[in-house]
């Protein structure tokens, strides 16, 4: 979780009331955040996720100050008009298709300010804006940019300006390869055939995000007193809150705030948008998951001291607030207002008695068969790369990728012997026989389901030796199945992931549950072993019924 350092002095300011340190320490842990320390004039404190809003002086006071009940209820920000405009190119729909912008003016800058805002940038870009991926933000001093502002995208080696804190002018190629910051988020961009960027009606590059701003108008001083904030990406909901995170703290620290016109082609947008989303709450639900009886008075008055509004049974909720999707997050909140200290400690009156799940069972009965056929059982995790599950396979099926990946292995496993396959080539240098099985989790695509996706548990089995062969996996799957009560047969078949004519499909009453066979020596070159394997692999859920 984020730890942010909050300025005493400031922070006390802001919140309007002076605590004792054990009052400080009690109060905000009952927040839902962690006093870690307090040293000199410094405030550390741990930051849920769920609360981006709480990252800085600004919003931690804010959320503080309605919770001990100083200033409670909806804040309210006004937004004034303006004629700045940002363009919104169609060349960047293909790499960061989305920015929300706004204006902040009057805003009095030294040193601490300065620190404060970085603050807020940097942990934001780490937490709700996934290190950047998902939301970058740039802030600059509005009195060096000509407005209208034009984002779009070019090919790197058209996009050349001094990046903060370079000696020179280098191209958007060159900052990625020799620019220090360039070069810690280079993979962000460096798959894309063009890269975005700001640039002003005086064809003055600002940024290029989500990497660095320029030198000569990104670099905000003491001197500076109007800002111009600017947040891409690839959600524009995402972009819009965490705008609304920045100029509310920004408001709180004296700043008078402006509208932004965003042109998308045909379709205009506004930004900031500070306009309180609603949702119904009842009471009742509230009450019953609380195990409380409290009024709807009452309701509304612990909302007001998490900082929302109430009207008529409508929540107001705070569009700087990023984590309200459903009512049970309301009712959290309002746990957190009453006080967990409040509630009485209760022993449950319902008896139940634990059953360990049937598969479970049946799962630990095939380990004690397949150990006791001199196996060992290996674990492995659900993640491989593309490469391993369909090229080193020979498969066309298109396995289940993540959508947010933050490394190479960004595909669920669709077979387990694609892991074992990977846990033998990596133990060449131990000895053989290298006789392994795993009972695990695969992963199918399937509309059917809820989140379009199918699980199931299969049994994985590779034999690896000088000497295996189709005749000695075979004899495991007869040994493992009368081991079971079963009886299975085995039907000729093809699978290009094995030999022709050294491949079935197991049958066990008329349905079939698996495949065994010899691999393909063109699979074993691929992987790069160098001993024959023969394998099978079951699904244990159809086994087991």
């Amino acid at each position: 979780m984020p730890t942010v350092t909050l300025n005493k002095d400031i922070f006390e300011r802001l919140v309007g009331k002076k605590l004792s340190f054990e009052q400080l320490k009690d109060r905000i842990s009952m927040l839902g955040t962690d006093l870690e320390k307090i040293e000199g004039n410094e405030i550390h404190v741990e930051i849920f996720p769920n609360r981006p809003d709480m990252l800085s002086e600004q919003g931690f006071a804010r959320a503080f100050s309605s919770f001990i009940g100083v200033n409670t209820g909806l804040r309210k920000y006004n937004i004034q008009a303006s004629q700045y405009k940002v363009l919104i190119d169609a060349s960047v729909q293909q790499v960061r298709p989305y920015t929300a912008c706004a204006v902040v003016k009057n805003v009095e800058l030294d040193e601490e300010r300065i620190r404060e805002i970085i603050q807020i940038q940097e942990k934001l870009h780490g937490t709700y804006g996934r290190n950047r991926k998902k939301c970058a933000i740039g802030v600059y001093p509005l009195e060096k940019i000509t407005f209208p502002i034009t984002y779009k995208a070019d090919l790197p080696e058209k996009i050349v300006f001094q990046p903060l804190d370079g000696e020179k002018k280098m191209t958007g190629k060159e900052i990625l390869t020799s620019h220090k910051t360039g070069k810690e988020f280079a993979h962000l961009l460096q798959s894309y055939e063009k890269y975005p960027f700001f640039i002003d009606a005086q064809k003055e590059i600002l940024s290029m995000p989500p990497i660095i701003n320029s030198e000569n108008v990104g670099r905000v001083t003491a001197q500076t007193k109007d800002l111009f904030i600017e947040c891409s990406g690839f959600d524009f909901p995402t972009l819009s809150t965490c705008l609304n995170i920045i100029v509310t703290a920004l408001a709180d620290m004296g700043g008078n705030i402006y509208a932004v016109e965003l042109s998308y082609g045909k379709e205009t947008k506004k930004t900031p948008n500070l306009t309180p989303s609603s949702m119904r709450l009842d009471p009742k639900y509230v009450n019953k998951m609380l195990g409380l009886m409290l009024s709807e008075k009452e309701i509304a008055s612990l909302l007001q001291k998490m900082g929302f509004g109430y009207e008529q049974g409508i929540v107001l909720i705070p569009a700087y607030r990023a984590d309200i999707l459903h009512q049970t997050d309301l009712v959290e909140d309002i746990a957190i207002a009453y006080g967990y200290e409040h509630f009485p400690e209760e022993i449950p009156e319902v008896a139940t008695i634990g059953q360990e799940a049937p598969l479970e069972i049946f799962s630990r009965k095939i380990r004690e068969i397949l150990v006791g056929f001199t196996l060992l059982e290996v674990q492995n995790y659900h993640l491989l790369m593309r490469e391993c599950l369909v090229d080193k396979m020979n498969k066309n099926e298109e396995p289940v990728s993540l959508k947010n990946s933050v490394g190479d292995h960004d595909h669920l496993r669709n077979s387990l012997l694609p892991s074992l396959l990977k846990t033998v080539s990596e133990n060449q240098h131990n000895e053989y026989p290298q006789n392994i099985f795993e009972l695990g989790r695969i992963f199918h695509k399937n509309v059917k389901m809820e989140t379009g996706i199918e699980e199931k548990e299969h049994l994985g089995v590779i034999l690896c030796h000088e000497k295996t062969d189709f005749t000695e996996i075979r004899q495991i799957l007869d040994g493992f199945m009368r081991s079971l009560g079963l009886i299975c047969s085995v039907k000729e078949s093809s699978d290009p992931s094995f030999l022709a004519g050294r491949v079935g499909k197991i049958i066990v009453e008329s349905k079939e549950i698996g495949v065994i066979g010899e691999i393909h020596p063109q699979i074993l070159e691929k992987w790069g072993i160098t001993m024959p394997v023969v394998g099978m692999e079951v699904d244990v859920e159809k086994l087991m019924n």
